[in-house]
């Protein structure tokens, strides 16, 4: 039942390590630590253990990161997620790592581990969802026994932005991909609570088409060409107690040979109000990045966009409530899977983020109330009037993307 050591363990060492192991269960159960670390996370009990895990479908289980030494006080203990998956699932389990701050040896759990890395509370490059989609649905199609088994730090956001991309990789609506998702895994039906993870969960679900009357094959994934924006506003409407709000732009960089993608910094600056009679030398347009239709289809690439409506920087709407601009004289050049922070002063005192992808912006206009803001905490929400909205604007695309998304989606403006 306890853990297969590759090497001879000394008597005394593995004494401790067993008298560590008790220690460790007898403190948790005593505190309830577990239970308070994983707060609306369904937990599951099994064999004589408590554990912070799911099963989202029979044949998909989510949990936290199975955890050695003392950290196991307080998520799942590595030994007896073993004896657990060892016990119901025997050579037909396979563990995929989402974290990037915290990694364990594989040969706990028979080699049978494979790692897609990305940052928490934040969102993975299209790519890595599509290899960790292939991997599982490899996975689960060699044997109908086979299960999944995926885990974050926390076993929530990370974990169900991943799970869910597969579930709707599987033909499951991106809606109710979440809604099972929330429901399976927390009590208060809570799961994916991030706005930009439930973002790029309809990113995914754009990005794929399924055969019409074909069961059980995969679908067709058409992922976005690379798109390069120019950033070329930030704005806030209706703030209020705060005179200046900085941001740092920063833009997810490949890295050869390395499935995970650090944040690369491109730009920081601050919003400031905007003071009545400020004029721009140049006069900024809103521009239409490609145009549905055949007839706009046959147009050559290098044809001049389409001027949608002026900006109405002059306009006394602006003046009637608070409003925080910072307008780029050096348009910022942005590529791909972009991360916006927002912060009250530049170290520390952040307020709120948002992610998303240049490809996926039409119209050069993003706009972002307050439910479509990560991590607005008490902080973030002081800041907020009842109208506020972020307004990014951007400069024409430098291309056409290769597939058309629905003209509902809420950020695609």
């Amino acid at each position: 039942m306890g853990l297969k050591f590759s090497r001879q363990v000394p008597a005394g060492k593995f004494e401790s390590l067993t008298l560590q192991h008790k220690l460790i269960n007898c403190l948790s159960k005593s505190f309830y630590i577990r239970n308070l670390v994983s707060k609306q996370r369904r937990r599951m009990l099994v064999a004589g253990y408590d554990l912070d895990m799911t099963y989202i479908t029979d044949r998909i289980l989510a949990m936290s990161f199975p955890a050695e030494r003392m950290r196991a006080m307080y998520r799942n203990p590595l030994w007896q997620v073993k004896s657990v998956l060892d016990m119901r699932h025997q050579d037909h389990y396979k563990i995929y790592n989402l974290c990037i701050e915290e990694n364990y040896d594989p040969s706990h759990f028979h080699g049978r581990v494979e790692r897609f890395p990305f940052d928490d509370n934040h969102v993975p490059h299209l790519e890595m969802i599509k290899l960790f989609c292939e991997s599982v649905d490899s996975w689960l199609s060699q044997d109908p026994e086979n299960i999944a088994v995926i885990h974050c730090m926390a076993g929530k956001g990370r974990t169900g932005l991943m799970l869910c991309a597969y579930l709707v990789y599987c033909g499951m609506p991106a809606e109710e991909a979440l809604q099972l998702y929330a429901q399976r895994r927390t009590v208060n039906n809570e799961g994916v609570s991030i706005p930009s993870q439930r973002r790029y969960v309809e990113y995914w679900s754009n990005c794929l088409s399924f055969p019409r009357g074909v069961e059980d094959v995969p679908p067709d994934v058409n992922l976005p060409q690379q798109c390069s924006r120019e950033l070329r506003r930030i704005r806030f409407y209706d703030t209020i107690n705060i005179e200046k709000i900085f941001f740092v732009v920063s833009e997810l960089q490949e890295i050869s040979g390395q499935l995970y993608r650090p944040s690369l910094e491109v730009s920081r600056s601050s919003c400031k109000q905007i003071q009545k009679g400020c004029q721009r030398t140049s006069s900024p347009r809103y521009y239409v990045s490609f145009v549905e239709g055949e007839e706009e289809d046959k147009k050559a690439e290098s044809d001049e966009p389409h001027v949608v409506v002026q900006m109405d920087t002059e306009s006394s709407v602006l003046y009637q409530k608070a409003c925080l601009e910072y307008y780029f004289d050096m348009p910022v050049q942005i590529t791909g899977d972009v991360r916006v922070i927002f912060y009250q002063k530049m170290y520390g005192s952040r307020l709120f983020y948002a992610c998303f992808n240049t490809a996926f912006i039409r119209n050069s206009l993003l706009q972002l109330t307050v439910r479509d803001l990560d991590k607005v905490g008490k902080k973030g929400g002081s800041v907020c009037g009842p109208a506020f909205c972020l307004e990014l604007l951007f400069g024409p695309a430098n291309a056409r993307p290769s597939f058309t998304t629905p003209s509902d989606h809420r950020e695609l403006l």
